[in-house]
């Protein structure tokens, strides 16, 4: 199977659990417009609903291959006794070109979700030809620059290298570096600690033999404005709760579109 290829820059959006079936149907019908010709958009753009909403999502997203749809975890086996629990397989099935992989929603309790965890998921998904979008980034934080991103390198680093080790060399990859600090806050994460931390993860990742396509993101309270101060060391951006607004996520994209 042919690994599926990734534009240079992406935004996305996750739409969690804060969306019902009405308003996730809205939602991606308002994107799918907002992307319609005479648009000419060439920025990746892939929203992450609910589950229960894939199916009536591709549905609606048929004749917009421009936007991506993705799910927001799956297992690791592809079928089996395993109740609660979502296939990949099925994931493929419904149309899905990504996964999202090892939120900090998903590595902290309830649910625990190790490094190892998290790169057999994302074998899985590269298995069933879609491409893991992996959530990176460090707990700990530090108010003086050098040591936050020392600090932020070192946490980030085995979460990064389990995944290139589990996936094939010719995989793409999508990484999402989001300090959990910076999650749900006022403001994101400034964009030297930002520029630092991705340029040593990229330096890190060029060191693995035979590493193919791999973009890194920025999430974490990232909002109109924070693209501009970035875009010269990430490949996009991964937006939560500010872009479930239609019109702030419309906003983000023209400012990617335009620079």
């Amino acid at each position: 199977m042919k690994p599926p290829t990734l534009p240079e820059r992406l935004v996305g959006v996750n739409l969690k659990m804060y969306f019902d079936a009405p308003s996730t149907t809205a939602y991606i019908t308002a994107i799918a417009r907002f992307v319609a010709p005479p648009a000419s958009i060439s920025t990746g753009i892939f929203i992450l609903p609910a589950y229960p909403c894939l199916a009536s999502a591709s549905d609606l997203l048929d004749m917009t291959p421009q936007v991506i749809l993705g799910a927001q975890n799956c297992h690791a086996e592809d079928s089996g006794a395993y109740t609660g629990e979502v296939s990949p397989l099925m994931l493929k099935q419904l149309g899905c070109r990504v996964v999202c992989l090892g939120h900090a929603e998903r590595r902290r309790a309830p649910f625990n979700e190790t490094d190892e965890v998290v790169a057999t998921k994302a074998e899985a998904v590269v298995r069933n030809g879609m491409i893991p979008l992996v959530c990176i980034g460090e707990k700990s934080r530090s108010g003086i620059m050098s040591e936050g991103v020392g600090i932020a390198v070192r946490e980030c680093s085995p979460q990064v290298m389990s995944v290139l080790r589990a996936v094939p060399g010719d995989a793409p990859i999508i990484f999402a570096y989001e300090p959990v600090w910076a999650i749900g806050a006022q403001e994101p994460a400034s964009a030297d600690h930002v520029l630092a931390v991705v340029k040593s993860l990229k330096q890190l990742i060029g060191t693995v033999e035979e590493r193919a396509d791999v973009r890194i993101l920025y999430g974490g309270s990232a909002k109109p404005g924070t693209w501009g101060t970035l875009k010269e060391g990430v490949d996009g951006l991964f937006l939560g709760r500010f872009a479930h607004d239609v019109g702030n996520f419309e906003r983000v994209v023209r400012e990617v579109e335009e620079s």
